[in-house]
């Protein structure tokens, strides 16, 4: 349980090399649950001491509190919440949530669901006659970005353009030995500015015109906390925008790629469709979306696992690497859709648990469903199929399925 530095398994997991299976590079790092990196920063990669970690208190959100703050946070002068502490990220998430869940819309999520099942439905409808499909270009991204964008009230057809953005973004976090990262990160700034204006455009249009989209919401409504500002509300929008499409595609796509490998439990699907509430939630632990946070930052020097962390280190969370933690459950690398105990750590936890959530399980628990009851004897064309560049947002970035 002591600090040790072991730059060479972390620099390994954000190799793209390793992109389709770093979980025997998490069992290395587990060996050192927090581990001092030559640069000064920790990374933190078993159960029990994420899970502290994300309920503590004295653990920051907000990269202007790291001793070396990360240049990305200088080109934001509003953060959207996740990127913000108490008090200031609990009042603007409590804001955003009177208009997407409970306790204000509590029926949000079921409101949507007879919307979610046309979509999935239509979407098949356009494999057929078809041998050969791509689950990501032909299904678990044209999905959920449909959905996010009828709760936001972004217009469907505007998807080429902001999804220029939303690449160049998530590529200036992306670990690529090939491309400058000065350039990157410059991209992915202008990326940012360009969607805020953007968003902000579509708010001017909702001004004084109440409707029933978020951006409308957001924009007319008068709470208990106020209104948010035009800034607030487009950084909002755009942690939405991303995130309610980004991560869901993943999850879908993953939990193809999963069932495909296991025959028995696709069969088993079919036959028993409620199987597929404690199936995505096993696969939120076995295969997450998100694998990483990349920083958290320490208000005080704090102890972890003996280790003392000094005030404003910066704090890398190993989610994925927890959720396979053998000292937190049992045969973690078996897929068990009969897991009892499954608190995962593929959403997060605590304050910054994460925001859309249930929205997501519902997408992948129709989609799931929908894609095995189907499908005519799917099989993959590839496996591993080709990955996304991302470490932090891992999943893959064509899923090859033949048909029949």
């Amino acid at each position: 349980m002591t600090t040790t530095e072991t730059p060479d398994v972390l620099h390994r997991i954000m190799d793209y090399s390793t992109r389709a299976d770093p979980y025997p590079l998490y069992a290395e790092l587990r060996k050192t649950p927090v581990a001092r990196q030559e640069d000064g920063s920790f990374v933190i990669s078993t159960y029990r001491e994420l899970t502290d970690i994300l309920h503590n208190p004295h653990l920051s959100s907000d990269v202007r509190n790291l001793s070396r703050p990360m240049s990305a946070a200088e080109g934001r002068t509003t953060p959207p919440f996740i990127n913000l502490d108490p008090p200031e990220h609990d009042r603007l998430r409590r804001m955003a949530m009177r208009h997407f869940g409970p306790p204000n819309t509590p029926g949000l999520v079921t409101s949507l669901e007879p919307d979610l099942s046309a979509t999935v439905s239509s979407l098949i409808d356009g494999f057929a006659g078809r041998e050969q499909i791509d689950i990501v270009d032909d299904f678990a991204y044209p999905f959920p970005v449909t959905v996010i964008c009828h709760l936001l009230g972004v217009p469907r057809e505007d998807e080429p353009r902001f999804h220029v953005w939303v690449d160049a973004m998530i590529a200036s976090i992306d670990y690529n030995p090939e491309i400058d990262p000065k350039e990157k990160l410059e991209n992915g700034l202008q990326a940012g500015k360009d969607l805020d204006q953007y968003l902000i455009g579509l708010l001017e249009q909702r001004r004084g015109r109440p409707g029933d989209d978020l951006l409308a919401r957001l924009v007319n409504d008068d709470g208990p906390d106020g209104r948010m500002t035009d800034a607030e509300i487009a950084a909002t929008a755009h942690l939405l925008l991303i995130a309610g499409h980004e991560t869901t595609v993943n999850l879908i796509t993953n939990g193809m790629l999963t069932l495909l490998r296991h025959p028995p439990v696709l069969q088993r699907l079919r036959d028993e469709p409620g199987l597929v509430v404690p199936l995505v939630e096993e696969l939120l632990r076995y295969e997450p979306p998100v694998h990483i946070i990349p920083w958290r930052a320490a208000y005080n020097d704090i102890t972890v696992a003996d280790t003392v962390i000094p005030k404003g280190s910066q704090i890398m969370l190993m989610l994925a690497s927890g959720s396979r933690d053998p000292d937190r459950f049992h045969e973690p690398d078996r897929f068990d859709p009969d897991r009892r105990d499954n608190q995962h750590l593929g959403f997060g936890s605590g304050i910054h648990l994460c925001f859309g959530g249930p929205l997501a399980r519902r997408e992948t628990q129709i989609a799931l469903t929908e894609l095995v009851r189907r499908l005519d004897r799917p099989s993959l064309v590839a496996d591993p199929p080709p990955y996304r560049r991302s470490p932090i947002l891992r999943g893959p970035i064509h899923l090859h399925v033949e048909q029949g």
